[in-house]
């Protein structure tokens, strides 16, 4: 290896891994937050910075590295009869599935360095890159591509599935070794439903596969960037894996094997401290590689509608309106930013359905996953197989009509993001308003009479 794919490859390890490290600490504090909000109560705001003589809580954004510190003070305690060895394996599996994972996940498109340049004063003018074809190694000058993925592995999506199948292990580990029942009951918990959603997790992308004609996660995105985005082309499959990944995380609605009213905290009720601390980051950092891997199959990846990798071009099937040609540094800076932007809304999607949705009772996740998302899955294979087929053999205007339609996915996209970005941008400008709303017949009771009288909330 030479001195600069070793600086290429650190570098490549050091944005994937204190991404999910970071985010993974926020969705901490969103949980909190967001479950405050949609319960009507004070969140966060304990953790607080002197300077100055004054005091920041920055919207309670220092709980997290509170909580960091608190799990490195307190007592590491371990039951008498537990396995030791397994007892302190378990959480390190744990963590260490999540990052195996984060090395096969590509975060932007090929870079070609001798394409790439820095020079700052042909920053904004540099050389453009073609839009079809990968880049070519130029030996005598020393460039090599560069894939902005850790590890391009050749098995793709293959070895995703490998990888996470260890977060079984991890959980029945550490039930088994902590000679408690609760922590038991849940590892067997955890263990049936991870088995069970990640057949359903693994079915639901066979049609993507037959559709994308590869396994490479990037390959994938530079399918999608051609054409129309997987949630469009498939869009059953979208929502079947995008259920079976939060049953996979083991979150709310399907937090089963860690139901605090039943089983106390499930397989990890035991582990205190920092073997806590690696369970609990464990599973909001699984909550990020599962939305990286929905942004990567189903949403484009770190492509944006009509940007492709020589620049911006309009077209609408065989009309093209126009083309700008955008150096290929900024291109890739852009891919890298939209593929990181993609998954902060994918990952605070998840936390609303946290605070949505009630906990499944265990018969009716078991029923959800075999009896209907399951066969739900199978039914999108056989539908895409067959639809595949007829299209194959359709005619060039069959065709021309295809094309049309995924350029217009792409100008639906582009509409509607705008959309959002406007509405987000008059809601936090505009003035906040406050509604009360009296709900039930003891409320118009107390409503009718002035009202009822109560102290101030303490904070």
């Amino acid at each position: 290896m030479t001195a600069t794919a070793l600086v290429w490859a650190l570098l490549k390890v050091l944005v994937m891994v204190l991404f999910v490290l970071n985010l993974a600490a926020i969705l901490t504090w969103a949980d909190r937050r967001q479950s405050s909000m949609i319960q009507d109560r004070v969140g966060p705001n304990r953790a607080v910075v002197k300077l100055f003589g004054r005091e920041f809580r920055l919207a309670g954004l220092l709980h997290p590295a509170a909580d960091g510190l608190k799990f490195f003070t307190k007592e590491d305690f371990m039951p008498p009869n537990a396995d030791k060895l397994l007892f302190i394996l378990a959480p390190m599996m744990a963590m260490g599935m999540v990052f195996t994972l984060v090395g096969t996940i590509p975060f932007g498109d090929t870079i070609c360095p001798h394409q790439f340049r820095l020079d700052l004063p042909n920053i904004f003018s540099g050389p453009s890159v073609p839009r079809l074809g990968l880049c070519a190694a130029d030996v005598k000058g020393g460039y090599y591509p560069v894939d902005l993925m850790i590890a391009p592995v050749g098995v793709g999506i293959l070895y995703v599935f490998a990888m996470s199948g260890q977060g079984i292990i991890a959980a029945a580990i550490a039930g088994w070794s902590s000679d408690n029942k609760f922590s038991l009951m849940g590892a067997l918990r955890a263990a049936s439903q991870m088995v069970s959603y990640e057949v359903t997790l693994g079915m639901s992308l066979i049609g993507a596969m037959m559709i994308y004609g590869t396994v490479r996660l990037d390959d994938m995105v530079r399918w999608q960037e051609e054409h129309a985005w997987g949630i469009f082309v498939q869009p059953l499959a979208f929502f079947l894996f995008f259920a079976a990944a939060v049953a996979e995380n083991k979150r709310i609605p399907f937090d089963l094997p860690e139901a605090e009213s039943e089983l106390v905290s499930g397989y990890f009720t035991e582990y205190a401290g920092m073997k806590f601390g690696m369970f609990y980051f464990a599973e909001y950092a699984e909550v990020v590689t599962g939305s990286m891997l929905i942004v990567t199959i189903f949403l484009g990846g770190w492509a944006l509608p009509f940007f492709h990798r020589d620049g911006l071009s309009l077209d609408i099937g065989s009309l093209h309106l126009a083309h700008w040609l955008v150096p290929h540094l900024w291109m890739t800076v852009l891919g890298v930013l939209a593929f990181f932007g993609k998954v902060l809304v994918v990952c605070f999607l998840q936390v609303f359905v946290r605070w949505a949705l009630p906990r499944f009772r265990y018969d009716q996740l078991m029923r959800l996953g075999w009896r209907l998302l399951l066969p739900a899955s199978f039914a999108n294979i056989f539908v895409t197989g067959v639809v595949w087929l007829a299209l194959d053999k359709a005619g060039p205007q069959i065709t021309g009509a295809l094309r049309v339609t995924a350029d217009l996915s792409q100008a639906l996209v582009a509409v509607g993001t705008a959309m959002v970005a406007l509405w987000l941008v008059v809601a936090f400008v505009g003035p906040v308003k406050h509604q009360r709303t009296l709900l039930g017949s003891s409320a118009d009771v107390a409503a009718k009479r002035g009202g009822t009288k109560s102290a101030p909330m303490q904070a």
